[in-house]
């Protein structure tokens, strides 16, 4: 109940500052994730990376002609696979908060960057035996995570934009462990901003 809470004020707060600003207004992106578990205990597993999707809002709020700071909220499927005999899983769903810095750096082409929180909506370990898929929710993941995002896009006419992005996540993925094992993952988005 306070993800949801926390997750509808987010959206109220955002909603408020985008009307406030003499900008493009917000827009709405969507794509495929590309996921994996990273960082110095996952090498030593056959983690791959698992296809998820985002989907969510954004606002374009201008600092000046070529910077702009993008906060949003997005509903993004992270995780991994292993590549054991059952096909292993990891189901991650999470609400991303990005807050970016947007350098436009001339004719639609910008570069950005910035921090994102993340919280976890629900979390599954899954695997396939003898041609079935069995599931089972977990507590062992961290409620939340918190890294950086950084890519590059590209405006295209009519509104619509296109990017790309890694996020670096920088909280261990599992609590009550020591492992150093993270979210880490790129994402290729589509936009629209109205």
């Amino acid at each position: 109940m306070k993800k949801l809470v926390f997750v509808c004020m987010a959206l109220a707060m955002f909603s408020v500052e985008s009307m406030a600003q003499q900008g493009p207004g917000i827009g709405i992106r969507g794509g495929a994730n590309f996921f994996n578990f990273g960082g110095a205990d996952a090498s030593s597993n056959e983690y791959t990376n698992r296809a998820g999707f985002h989907a969510g809002l954004y606002s374009t709020l201008f600092l000046g002609e070529r910077l702009a700071l993008e906060p949003g909220v997005f509903y993004s499927v992270k995780g991994t696979t292993n590549d054991d005999f059952a096909n292993s899983r990891a189901v991650l769903n999470y609400v991303d908060v990005p807050v970016l810095l947007r350098l436009y750096l001339g004719e639609g082409f910008n570069i950005f960057g910035g921090p994102q929180a993340s919280f976890l909506m629900s979390s599954q370990f899954e695997g396939d035996f003898f041609g079935s898929t069995f599931s089972y929710d977990t507590e062992a993941i961290r409620e939340t995570d918190f890294g950086l995002v950084v890519g590059v896009g590209y405006n295209l006419p009519a509104g619509l934009n296109l990017q790309g992005s890694y996020d670096f996540g920088m909280t261990p993925v599992f609590k009550n462990s020591e492992a150093e094992i993270y979210n880490r993952g790129f994402k290729v988005s589509l936009g629209y901003t109205f």
